[in-house]
């Protein structure tokens, strides 16, 4: 897996594959919707497991059914193609875990 920052041209390409998932900066981010707090949570325990898996840990915001990940690459400066398998595990994850 490559730690080279993306160019924005490649970064635009993966978002187009990704609708829920914007470019806030030098990050990539989603917000996403559960029916409660404890579906949230359930969310980031997922999320926080896969994160140690792969040893890459986004930035969580937790606000009662709305979890937002950012997602950004630290030792490349910026966003990688380490950061879109994350953003992809993470919509698989949110599926299973009955994201709205």
């Amino acid at each position: 897996m490559s730690l080279t920052k993306l160019s924005e041209p490649e970064i635009t390409a993966r978002l187009d594959v990704l609708p829920e998932w914007s470019q806030p900066g030098e990050e990539i981010q989603r917000t996403y919707r559960f029916a409660d707090f404890v579906g949230a949570m359930a969310f980031v325990d997922r999320i926080a497991d896969e994160a140690e898996r792969v040893q890459h840990h986004p930035d969580i915001l937790i606000r009662y059914s709305r979890v937002t990940l950012s997602l950004s690459t630290h030792d490349a400066g910026g966003i990688t193609e380490k950061d879109f398998e994350f953003a992809h595990a993470a919509d698989r994850m949110a599926t299973a875990s009955g994201c709205k």
